[in-house]
C-alpha cells in the first residue's frame, strides 16, 4: 500500500511555499456531514414515499452553504460505500467491525446525497474497494502535482496526515482551520508522521490495535524523535536514553509487538493511488441542474429555502 502522498514527499519538500497563490480544491468528507445531519436533526422530514429525508436536507444545506461561501473552482465529495468490501477489512477482518451497521434509512439517504452532489454540479466519488479517505488522498496528491493545494473539509483526524505546505484542514462544524504548521500543535505530531503515530497508539473508534501499553503522549514523543516506524525500529536501543517515562521497557514492548505495529500502519495509512482515472478538468465545479434539482426537492418535500439557494448558486461564476 502507498502511504499518504508518499510519491509526492520529495516534491512537496522542494516546493515549500509554492502554493501560496495556487488554486484550491475543496475535498469534502461526506460521511461527517451526513451523519451529523442524521443524528442532530429531528427525523420528522419525509419524502413522498414516506422515507426520512432529514439527513439529505442537512447535507444539502451544508454543501450549498460551502459552495456559496468559497465559490470553488475545484471541488470533490467522497463517500464511503462498504466497509465489508474495503481492502482494510481483508487485511484485518476486525477493522471497524465494532461499528453497528448503518440504519436502512440512513443508507438510502447516503445514496440520495450522492445524487444531490451530481445535480449541484459537484463531482462525487465512492468505491467498494477504497474508503472516502483514500479517495480524498488520491485526489489531493493528483492535484498537488498540478499545482493545486487542498482544503480538507472534515473533522476526521485521520485526514490530517494529508496536509502539506499550502493545504488546510477545515473543521467546518467547529469553525476551525489548521494549516501545515498547526497540525503538530493540534494533533501532537506533524502530518508526515501521523499514520505511524496512530499505528503505535491504535484507534479504538476504528478497532485498530496499535502497540499495547503505548499511549498518545509516548507515541508523540517517539514520533518527534524518529522520522518513521522503520527508523524507530532501527533505533530501539536509543529509546532508554530519551528520558521517556517507562522508556527502559519500551524496546522490549515494541519488539514483542512489531508485527502488530506494522499491521496497524497498513490500516492507518491513507492509500493515495486509487485508480480514479481523473485529471483536473473533471474536478471543476459545474453549474447546478436547476430543473432536476426542483424535481429532487419536490420528491423530498423540501421547502423554498434550498430552492432560493439553488438559484443563487446557478448565478455564481465558475472561475
Amino acid at each position: 500500500m502507498v502511504p499518504a502522498c508518499a510519491a509526492d514527499e520529495k516534491g512537496a519538500e522542494a516546493g515549500r511555499g509554492l502554493y501560496t497563490a495556487a488554486p484550491v480544491i475543496y475535498l469534502v468528507d461526506a460521511s461527517v456531514f451526513v451523519f451529523r445531519a442524521y443524528y442532530s436533526m429531528l427525523p420528522d422530514m419525509t419524502d413522498r414515499d414516506g422515507n426520512p429525508a432529514h439527513a439529505v436536507f442537512g447535507f444539502a444545506r451544508f454543501l450549498g452553504d460551502l459552495i456559496e461561501r468559497v465559490r470553488p473552482r475545484y471541488i470533490a465529495v467522497a463517500f464511503d460505500h462498504s466497509l465489508q468490501s474495503c481492502f482494510r477489512s481483508r487485511i484485518f477482518p476486525a477493522y471497524k467491525a465494532n461499528r453497528e451497521p448503518a440504519p436502512a434509512d440512513l443508507s438510502l439517504q447516503f445514496r440520495r446525497c450522492f445524487e444531490l452532489c451530481e445535480l449541484l454540479g459537484v463531482p462525487a466519488f465512492g468505491s467498494p474497494e477504497y474508503e472516502a479517505d483514500d479517495i480524498i488522498g488520491s485526489i489531493a496528491c493528483l492535484m498537488r502535482r498540478e499545482g493545486v493545494r487542498s482544503t480538507l473539509v472534515t473533522r476526521d483526524k485521520d485526514l490530517a496526515q494529508l496536509v502539506r505546505e499550502g493545504d488546510v484542514f477545515w473543521d467546518w462544524s467547529a469553525r476551525e482551520q489548521f494549516r501545515y504548521q498547526d497540525i503538530a500543535v493540534r494533533f501532537g505530531v506533524p502530518p508526515e508522521r501521523f499514520a505511524d503515530y496512530l499505528a503505535l497508539t491504535g484507534d479504538a473508534v476504528d478497532n485498530i490495535p496499535g502497540v499495547p501499553g503505548i499511549g498518545p503522549k509516548t507515541a508523540a514523543a517517539l514520533m518527534r524523535e524518529f522520522a518513521s516506524l522503520e527508523e524507530l525500529y532501527d533505533g530501539l536501543d536509543r529509546i532508554p536514553r530519551l528520558g521517556l517515562r517507562g522508556g527502559a521497557s519500551l524496546p522490549a514492548k515494541l519488539r514483542e509487538h512489531r508485527e502488530l505495529a506494522f499491521l496497524s500502519r497498513q490500516l492507518t495509512s491513507i492509500f493515495c493511488d486509487v485508480p480514479l482515472g481523473l485529471d483536473g478538468t473533471a474536478l471543476r465545479r459545474r453549474r447546478p441542474d436547476v430543473g432536476a434539482l426542483a424535481e429532487f426537492f419536490d420528491h423530498h418535500r423540501f421547502g423554498p429555502l434550498l430552492r432560493r439557494q439553488t438559484e443563487r448558486l446557478a448565478q455564481l461564476p465558475l472561475e
